[in-house]
């Protein structure tokens, strides 16, 4: 009898994705990481993947933007958003759950001086609801959506025993409904950076094409040149097998027309 997709293991279905590959980032994925430093403009250093400050980057958010950070836990892409502005505009950080909105907000006030947090307002609301409540109000939107973070998974024998295949489906919906809200979001001309640290096609760049399918000729695609990156039909990705260890990271920047 034909296995089920649903009983298949963790490394049957990323060998059926990564083919050859695999085993290399497999590895790679088990390694010890070497976060870098993000401190120039902070009270003290924060420690984050090289990959998540060159994304965050990539937004290209200027001092008097209004900015979006819609799932902004554990808050170190934020703290890039909050150099950038440089004191000035609005940057609202959210974060849904209580115990990491917590954290947020402990690396907000540990990182930042009372000039570069002024600009920020930490909420806690139903980012797939978002345009409920606020439509066209964003210049810039970051989108680091929850995600498989089969970097974690692969490392954790629990949580390793625990996935399935219908995770990545699962978060695949919420990530759509995030970034549709996130389109309907941003301003005209305003620009949404979605990225998630999955390696899994389904929660990148098929997030982005089924958006493009649902709401054609609403966005197009900016391009983006990450170092490391490797290109996708919708955005790159960064894997730690070809990138030093840095990654994974999927990003993908696009800008509303309509």
């Amino acid at each position: 009898m034909a296995k089920r997709m649903d009983s298949v293991d963790f490394d049957t279905y990323y060998g059926n994705l990564y083919k050859e590959r695999w085993p290399a980032l497999r590895q790679a994925l088990l390694a010890e990481r070497q976060p870098a430093s993000l401190s120039e403009g902070l009270i003290k250093p924060y420690w984050l993947d090289e990959a998540s400050i060159a994304a965050a980057k990539a937004l290209g958010v200027q001092a008097g933007d209004a900015v979006l950070d819609m799932c902004a836990a554990p808050g170190g892409k934020t703290l890039v958003l909050a150099l950038a502005l440089e004191g000035r505009g609005l940057l609202v950080a959210n974060d849904r759950s209580a115990s990491r909105r917590a954290r947020l907000k402990r690396v907000i006030d540990e990182h930042l001086d009372d000039r570069l947090k002024d600009p920020i307002t930490v909420t806690s609301h139903d980012a797939t609801k978002w345009s409920v409540y606020e439509r066209d109000r964003y210049d810039r939107i970051l989108l680091d959506a929850p995600c498989s973070s089969e970097r974690h998974v692969i490392a954790d024998p629990q949580a390793l025993k625990t996935w399935s295949p219908s995770r990545p489906r699962r978060l695949a919906t919420t990530q759509f409904a995030m970034l549709a809200a996130a389109l309907d979001a941003v301003k005209i001309g305003g620009h949404i950076l979605y990225s998630t640290c999955s390696i899994n096609g389904g929660e990148n760049e098929e997030v982005i094409a089924k958006l493009a399918t649902r709401r054609p000729n609403r966005f197009i695609q900016v391009p983006l040149g990450l170092t490391g990156g490797e290109e996708r039909t919708w955005g790159q990705i960064i894997l730690p097998d070809t990138a030093q260890g840095s990654g994974p990271l999927y990003s993908c920047l696009i800008r509303r027309l309509i």
